[in-house]
């Protein structure tokens, strides 16, 4: 029976072999590095350009309004299929800025929506960025408490 189960593994990892694309990691990682830096200069240039249309906006209004947009545009161009297309040719380059947060929420919320709002959109919405969104808040924490007994209670 073992042995039964490791020549059908084989087989299979075989078969995954041929079926997977072969793609060279320098390529992958120049497409990443391309795209991603991209991406961050796409985001710098609306820090930029906001406060030129609209004087007297500060710097630091200029930087969120430039992360909603970035954010925007991910998630429309998730909407229309796009943003997976850019994906799969930049790899890490898209999916490492904010823009790949913005399309983990965005994706399952679009690919459930048929099963409503509150089951579909709302309850998956989290799905794939939960997890990240739910550690993100622990290690805050647990940060933070490291942080109040080393100079809050030790070094006081």
């Amino acid at each position: 029976m073992k042995n039964e189960f490791a020549e059908r593994n084989k087989r299979y990892l075989e078969y995954v072999e041929i079926k997977s694309p072969k793609t060279s990691p320098w390529k992958s990682l120049f497409f990443a590095f391309v795209i991603g830096g991209l991406v961050c200069c796409m985001a710098q240039a609306f820090t930029d350009v906001l406060p030129l249309i609209f004087k007297g906006m500060k710097e630091e209004d200029a930087k969120t309004w430039s992360l909603m947009l970035t954010i925007t545009l991910a998630v429309a161009l998730t909407a229309f299929g796009v943003f997976d297309r850019i994906g799969h040719f930049a790899g890490a380059g898209t999916f490492l800025p904010i823009t790949g947060f913005a399309n983990g929420i965005a994706s399952p919320a679009i690919e459930f929506k048929a099963e409503g709002l509150t089951f579909g959109v709302g309850a998956k919405m989290f799905l794939v960025a939960g997890p990240v969104i739910v550690n993100g808040i622990v290690y805050s924490i647990v940060g933070a408490l490291v942080n109040y007994l080393i100079y809050g209670v030790i070094f006081k």
